[in-house]
């Protein structure tokens, strides 16, 4: 076992601050307005919500920020007493350039983690032998073209390069004594996106549309187990181990409102295709008899984000923002090595710009609402909240 591969997973992942394991607070001006993006957010940003919206730039844009997720979610079994996890501040990093070269044409690229997820359970958990840590995170490399085909028509492409790493541990019960395993792997894969944007009355209503692809990992690594008793360890030996995963596609589709020059209110409802997520399983090729997949069975899901942005004056924005998003798992799966749950979201924020200098700073409180788990041997309710903190310095020109 790679033991850099627990630090890395660790920093970049975080208890999803949306449903499933997606994190999609990739600006912190998003994620003040509640993630309602695609058809208006024009920074260097736009990589992530709507490839064509690059094309807002003047001529260069670049912004570093992070966001800090932290999250507080509680089991409480059948006839049981409630348990939590241990408190786990996530930062997962984004980083965005944009040049337009011509007015009708831009290019970017952009680094961020757009799935991850970070579950820590206390270590009396009554779950343990389902999971104590489960950690993924992915990151993209994201470069991007747009070009304006019409003085009201935009398009935007861009290719997804993943690089993802994923860790599971599990405790493991013996006559009288406790062991554990530590699975991890690391994987690579590629997808792509396209964008459009389109005014539908000028200065008045615009609409986006953006589609990312689907994209296959194979996580390949090794299994570590350990405090195993001597009259077990010829069947538990320390070995390489394989799991797949495929990141859901996913569709957005926005609407921006301007009624006033310095008001926009945006809404966003985005499709995200979890029934790609039928299983987590991770697979021992020299030891087969161990494998053990955990059903997932998801299913596509739609959320929804409605935020609006003022202008207090030329310098000074502020935002809010309402987000609903439903948990794409049925109660026979919930498990605790990916705790969920429908999630209820507010948000505000602002920025400030100096001269070609800028800061944004956005806040999100999201509720999980109770969810009922029947998955076998682990019944009981999941519930919690979740803080996120987005800070993005940007440069423009």
């Amino acid at each position: 076992m790679k033991k850099t591969l627990s630090l890395v997973a660790l920093l970049a992942a975080g208890s999803s601050q949306a449903a499933g394991f997606q994190i999609n607070t990739q600006s912190a001006r998003s994620t003040g307005m509640g993630n309602a993006a695609a058809a208006w957010l024009d920074d260097s940003s736009a990589i992530y919500s709507n490839a064509a919206n690059i094309l807002g730039v003047n001529k260069l844009d670049v912004q570093i920020g992070d966001t800090g997720i932290l999250p507080g979610i509680k089991f409480t079994p059948v006839n049981g007493t409630e348990q939590g996890q241990k408190t786990t501040l996530s930062p997962p990093p984004h980083l965005f350039a944009v040049y337009k070269p011509f007015d009708r044409f831009a290019v970017g690229v952009g680094v961020y983690t757009p799935f991850g997820a970070n579950s820590r359970w206390v270590d009396d958990f009554v779950g343990r032998f389902k999971a104590q840590e489960s950690a993924m995170a992915v990151y993209n490399i994201n470069p991007t073209a747009a070009y304006q085909l019409h003085e009201r028509f935009r398009v935007g492409a861009g290719l997804n390069i993943y690089r993802g790493t994923l860790e599971l541990k599990r405790a493991l019960g013996f006559v009288e004594s406790e062991g554990q395993v530590h699975l991890g792997g690391a994987s690579w894969g590629v997808g792509y996106n396209l964008g459009v944007q389109a005014v539908l009355l000028p200065k008045w209503v615009t609409m986006g549309l953006h589609y990312r692809s689907s994209a296959d990992l194979t996580f390949k690594g090794n299994a570590d187990f350990q405090n195993v008793p001597a009259e077990f360890q010829s069947r538990l030996p320390d070995g390489p181990v394989e799991g797949d995963v495929t990141l859901p596609a996913t569709v957005a589709w926005g609407l921006a409102v301007t009624p006033l020059e310095n008001l926009t209110i945006a809404f966003d409802a985005n499709w995200v295709d979890w029934s790609s997520f039928q299983e987590l399983a991770i697979e021992f090729p020299e030891n087969p008899a161990i494998n053990n997949p955990l059903p997932k069975r998801w299913r596509a899901k739609w959320n929804y984000h409605l935020g609006a942005e003022y202008g207090v004056t030329p310098a000074l924005q502020v935002r809010a923002g309402l987000i609903l998003d439903p948990a794409p798992g049925p109660g026979g799966t919930l498990t605790p090595d990916l705790p969920d749950a429908d999630r209820f979201g507010v948000s505000v924020g602002a920025g400030y710009r100096w001269n070609s200098l800028r800061a944004d700073f956005g806040y999100q409180f999201v509720s999980l609402a109770d969810n009922e788990s029947s998955a076998p041997g682990i019944s009981g309710t999941y519930n919690g909240s979740a803080h996120v903190f987005g800070l993005t310095l940007g440069y423009s020109m």
